[in-house]
């Protein structure tokens, strides 16, 4: 994952009639929060991959550019 660039749009769908609509890698039922959950608890790539052998590095990778996408979207109150 190294300086290599993904573009989410090929790793990621929504579609309402896979996990109720909600972002999942493409030809999975891997949710993005599944794997955005697991590298905020600590897990690298290669233990996310291990865990989820359906998903790629690219698509963890994916995940993270999605993230980053919707937080340049959204603005999120951090008080209270």
């Amino acid at each position: 994952m190294e300086g290599k660039s993904v573009n989410w749009r090929d790793y990621i769908t929504v579609d309402p009639e896979i996990c109720h609509g909600r972002a999942c890698i493409t030809g999975t039922r891997v949710l993005v929060t599944t794997i955005l959950d697991n590298l905020a608890a600590g897990l690298g790539p290669e233990e996310i991959t291990a865990s989820y052998p359906s998903i790629t590095r690219e698509s963890v990778q994916a995940a993270m550019c999605y993230a980053a996408e919707l937080a340049r979207e959204r603005v999120v109150s951090l008080s209270g």
